[in-house]
């Protein structure tokens, strides 16, 4: 494997301090919805909860997998006192496109170097890219397409 052991594993931890923050944060978003749209709304946070903690296992694995240990931090929480829906998307998408950033920093470095790492990345990418682009839909006003 031709990728940097070191700068791998940072990313990784990054990514896996980034899952479980998704975990506090989309836990805390679905206590915080109120009014006629909380059920589906609560129900689609909640699900956003438990694929952020698969990623953030998924990500130690890896981590473990070449060597390294696994962070026992939690990336950045905001809280803007802000609990609108449109608010707490808007902050999931930002959290969101930080990650993602992340994944293809991963993808960058173990091109041509680890096809483990780099499938992972791909992987990590379409389901990222795919969540940011239902986020953003759900953010335009109904009827408009852009």
């Amino acid at each position: 494997m031709a990728v940097d052991r070191d700068r791998a594993v940072a990313l990784l931890n990054h990514i896996l301090e980034a899952g479980l923050a998704g975990v506090v944060r989309y836990t805390h978003y679905a206590f915080m919805v109120y009014g006629h749209g909380r059920i589906p709304i609560v129900h689609w946070l909640e699900k956003q909860a438990e694929e952020s903690i698969v990623h953030a296992r998924r990500a130690g694995e890896m981590i473990t997998h070449l060597g390294g240990h696994p962070s026992l931090g939690i990336g950045p929480l905001l809280e803007s006192h802000r609990h609108d829906i449109d608010a707490i998307l808007r902050e999931s998408l930002d959290h969101e496109k930080k990650t993602l950033a992340a994944y293809y920093e991963l993808l960058d470095l173990s091109r041509d170097g680890s096809v483990l790492l780099e499938e992972y990345a791909r992987e990590l990418i379409v389901a990222e890219e795919m969540h940011a682009d239902a986020v953003e839909k759900m953010l335009r006003n109904s009827g408009r397409p852009d």
